[in-house]
């Protein structure tokens, strides 16, 4: 049975075995820098960037979430943005992503936040075959200026 839990500093290479899977999955790289500096505020209890990970029956990390909130001009209360989601492409399938979604989920419920978003790439149709089960699919489009991370 797969568990989540927060990130340790003891997951570094874990994480970033992950993490890589997922920059490459988006066909995006980083600067080791920028690397580190995530690492980093992931692992700051003061910064407002949390992470964790699904760990398998063998100890082994298989899948990664991070997420913040963010006041709201619509509420009172913060909204919590589910920021990156990746699962090791050979446990999809089994409830991995389902589980880091319900962690975050979970999560922002216990620390008042009433409610929890994320965008993913229109053509990540796996992704969003278990997105469109577990959240509600809002039609809305995502713009940006500047940086394309």
């Amino acid at each position: 049975m797969t568990t989540i839990r927060p990130l340790l500093p003891t997951d570094r290479d874990a994480w970033l075995a992950l993490w890589r899977g997922y920059l490459d999955f988006y066909e995006t790289e980083l600067s080791d820098d920028q690397t580190a500096l995530t690492w980093n505020r992931l692992l700051d209890p003061q910064f407002p960037i949390h992470g964790a990970l699904a760990i398998d029956d063998d100890g082994g990390a298989v899948g990664l979430v991070h997420w913040l909130t963010h006041a709201a001009t619509w509420a009172a209360e913060p909204y919590c943005y589910l920021e990156d989601l990746f699962v090791d492409p050979s446990v999809r399938g089994a409830g991995t992503g389902r589980a880091l979604i319900a962690h975050v989920a979970e999560w922002a419920q216990s620390h008042g936040s009433p409610k929890v978003y994320w965008l993913t790439h229109e053509t990540n149709a796996t992704a969003r075959t278990l997105y469109d089960r577990v959240a509600t699919h809002t039609g809305y489009v995502h713009y940006q200026i500047g940086h394309e991370g």
